[in-house]
């Protein structure tokens, strides 16, 4: 591991050493705690690298992406998984790149390597080429995640893995197991899995994570020891109090998406999407991992 994964990763170090870091054990955290990230991050850049700050407020980013901002706080989450840019950064299933437009440029500009772990859905080949084409002025590597794919890398290779509202996904189609086993394996000892999704109240009847796009975060949490990683911290940097996460099509009623009517056409009596515009985007966890450092590994490379 190397050193300047701090400070994140110092937290397994004094771990490793005796002590006992104050967030190690799923602290929340929220942005004033995770905001002295910030000055580190900047300084981890060169003077011809790019900034967090700039990746994100770069103008050739999308409007109606960088409209979402209020609701995705990209700045804040990023830093609170304390994302180092010229580090090995996997994001898995990057979809339509609202957060690869930030990391792509961040990383590549700043000596890292960006791997996007597509959906091994559809035509890989053609999938590949379409996502390198979007970034022509950056480096970028491929590989695929699916329910039969095999090893996402090289064991031990990535330093980061990255992963934004998915892991429903995994869920609904029963190979969540595989997932953080595959993060598991591509990861460095002390390597670390960020990951954000969609937040079912911890006191909802369980059934409410089929289906919904919910999930609550004791079942992510507890997905995630059970393929060996320990929780570092969990943030409310992207909650919304006024998702109660029981909405007539799921997380899908709210936006982007902002669903009107089920699969077949029906639409609830008295239903009013107005409602669930005022809501906003959902309510979701933002949660750190870590792959731990084994006990007769280095600290420190």
């Amino acid at each position: 591991m190397r050193s300047y994964l701090l400070p994140s990763l110092l937290l397994l170090t004094v771990a490793a050493c005796g002590g006992e870091p104050e967030n190690v054990g799923g602290t929340d955290l929220g942005p004033s705690e995770v905001n002295e990230n910030r000055a580190a991050s900047e300084d981890r850049t060169t003077s011809s690298g790019l900034t967090l700050t700039a990746a994100i407020d770069h103008p050739a980013r999308d409007p109606d992406d960088r409209a979402r901002d209020r609701f995705r706080h990209p700045v804040e989450t990023l830093e609170f998984f304390t994302v180092v840019p010229d580090t090995t950064i996997m994001e898995i299933w990057p979809g339509g790149g609202w957060y690869s437009d930030i990391l792509v440029p961040y990383i590549s500009e700043n000596g890292g390597t960006y791997i996007a772990a597509l959906s091994a859905a559809g035509d890989r080949a053609e999938k590949a080429e379409a996502f390198r084409n979007d970034y022509p002025d950056h480096t970028v590597e491929v590989t695929v995640f699916g329910k039969d794919t095999g090893p996402l890398a090289t064991a031990s290779s990535v330093d980061q893995i990255l992963t934004f509202r998915n892991a429903h996904n995994w869920v609904d189609g029963g190979y969540a197991e595989k997932a953080f086993a595959d993060f598991f394996d591509a990861l460095k000892p002390g390597g670390t899995l960020g990951l954000v999704d969609h937040r079912l109240p911890s006191e909802a009847d369980p059934a409410q994570e089929q289906g919904t796009g919910y999930l609550k975060e004791e079942t992510v949490i507890d997905l995630a020891e059970a393929a060996g990683f320990t929780l570092i911290a969990r943030s409310n940097i992207n909650a919304n109090p006024l998702d109660t996460a029981d909405h007539p099509f799921g997380v899908w009623t709210l936006p982007p998406v902002s669903r009107t009517e089920a699969r077949d056409g029906s639409v609830p009596e008295g239903f009013d999407p107005q409602i669930y515009l005022a809501i906003g985007e959902s309510d979701r966890m933002t949660i750190l991992f870590a792959k731990p450092i084994t006990a007769d590994g280095p600290l420190l490379e």
